[in-house]
């Protein structure tokens, strides 16, 4: 993770919590940022997909690590 990136740990909330504070965090961010969400409820990774793609962020990158699901969204 780069020092200038936007982290949102929303692990230990249950889905749509993650989504709906990495929305808030990019509707807030500038053109260009890019946000780091940390998540644990499996279904994240079918939701934070769909949503960049739906409101037209990139997921530049998608990992898993211990049970912790990040997702790196940059907005354009």
């Amino acid at each position: 993770m780069r020092t200038e990136d936007i982290l949102v740990d929303a692990r230990g909330h249950r889905c749509p919590v993650p989504t709906l504070r990495l929305r808030r965090a990019l509707e807030q961010a500038p053109a260009g940022a890019r946000v780091r969400l940390l998540a644990d409820d499996p279904l994240a990774r079918i939701d934070v997909p769909h949503f960049a793609r739906e409101a037209g962020y990139e997921l530049a990158e998608r990992g898993e690590d211990a049970g912790a699901l990040s997702f790196l969204v940059v907005k354009g």
